[in-house]
């Protein structure tokens, strides 16, 4: 199980936390991150953390404005969203898998809304 958190309505330019929580073990050959989908859109694969070495992964369109890391005492990752754009608007899925951009599971999302 996933459970995700964090999500809300900001402004252009602000910040918003995302926090996943992950229930059971997770080995280290996981795979953890996020995906996202904004209204009429496809899926898409945001950010990724493999869950042993803390190696991360991003899409060239959050690069440099998404921080993505995890706290392995609490099976959980946070996704640090700055300089947000009316772009990043989207339902925001924690995912968990065992290859990169593949994930397995699914949280419920959480809604991110970033006005102009």
């Amino acid at each position: 199980q996933l459970v995700e958190s964090g999500g809300g309505l900001v402004a252009a330019g602000d910040s918003l936390r995302l926090s996943c929580t992950a229930s059971g073990r997770i080995f280290s050959s996981a795979v953890m991150g996020w995906f996202r989908q904004a209204p009429g859109k496809e899926r898409e694969f945001v950010a990724e953390v493999r869950w042993g070495v803390g190696r991360t992964y991003y899409a060239d369109s959050v690069k440099g404005r998404f921080t993505l890391s995890r706290d392995t005492a609490k099976n959980t990752v946070y996704l640090q969203m700055n300089s947000l754009k009316p772009e990043d608007t989207a339902l925001y899925y924690c995912t968990r898998g065992q290859s990169l951009r593949e994930p397995i599971y699914w949280g419920q999302g959480t809604q991110v809304t970033v006005s102009s």
